[in-house]
C-alpha cells in the first residue's frame, strides 16, 4: 500500500472544500490507492503530468476537481512502496502554483 504526506497548503485547500467534495476527493484517492498499487492508473482518474512542472503530476476527482502530487523517496519500513507528497487539492486554479 502506498505511503502519503500532506503539504501545508494541501491542508489548507482540503479544510476550504466542502464535505461533498472532501467525500469526492477521498473516493477518487480510494480509486488512485488501488491503481498505483496495481502500476497502472484507469483513464477516468486523469493521472498526468503538470505541463511546465516536471515531477509534479494531476489527479481528477470531479469535473472541476483536481488534486497535485509528487512523488517522494520511500519510507523507512515501506521500501519498494511508493510514497505519494500531496501538495494541492481544489479547482483548476491550483495551476497556478502547482
Amino acid at each position: 500500500m502506498p505511503t502519503y504526506t500532506r503539504l501545508p497548503r494541501f491542508l489548507k485547500d482540503y479544510a476550504a472544500l466542502s464535505p461533498r467534495e472532501q467525500a469526492s476527493f477521498k473516493a477518487a484517492v480510494a480509486k488512485f490507492a488501488e491503481d498505483l498499487a496495481a502500476g497502472e492508473f484507469c483513464k477516468g482518474l486523469g493521472v498526468r503530468g503538470v505541463q511546465g512542472a516536471g515531477g509534479i503530476f494531476e489527479l481528477r476527482w470531479a469535473d472541476d476537481g483536481r488534486a497535485t502530487f509528487e512523488y517522494g523517496p520511500p519510507v523507512a519500513g515501506h521500501e519498494g512502496e511508493p510514497h505519494v507528497i500531496w501538495r494541492r487539492v481544489g479547482t483548476h486554479a491550483i495551476f497556478e502554483r502547482p
